[in-house]
């Protein structure tokens, strides 16, 4: 996998449209009526994982602390349907956090997970803050690696 680290300035237009027709691919298409573009792409570094052929199979967004949440914040986290199952998300999450921990070392991250992913995340040392939401009608839970683990 090839990854590229970027603000939101740097992207360029190629990368910029391959990532939103992939989060709309999904957060769109697959999981009902949703507007993606949020106006936090522009305070965010963006992760973005591109097979041997280019093909973008994998992204997410670090979005600066103070800017949703006091920590900096791991969303928009999605692979493409075609490379579910192959251990990417995993890939795509552990490059995440240690891009998160380089960029702001010491400090602990914040996520609002899909419920049913807390396990997945746990794997990080993300843990469940308070009780489950609604956010865009699928459950969700506030989850928070703590600041200590950022050494580890």
């Amino acid at each position: 996998m090839n990854w590229t680290w970027s603000r939101f300035d740097d992207l360029g237009v190629d990368n910029l449209y391959d990532a939103l027709a992939l989060r709309c691919r999904v957060f769109v298409l697959e999981q009902g009526p949703y507007l993606d573009p949020d106006g936090i792409d522009r305070d965010a570094w963006h992760l973005l994982g591109r097979n041997e052929r280019g093909v973008l199979e994998a992204y997410l967004r670090i979005v600066d602390p103070g800017v949703k949440y006091t920590e900096p914040s791991m969303g928009r986290v999605i692979t493409s349907p075609e490379a579910r199952g192959t251990g990417l998300g995993r890939q795509l999450v552990a490059e995440g956090v240690a891009r998160c921990q380089a960029q702001w070392p010491g400090q602990g991250m914040r996520i609002s997970a899909q419920a049913h992913l807390e396990r997945f995340y746990g794997e990080w040392g993300f843990e469940r803050v308070g009780a489950p939401y609604l956010e865009d009608d699928i459950p969700h839970l506030a989850m928070i690696r703590p600041a200590d683990l950022a050494a580890a």
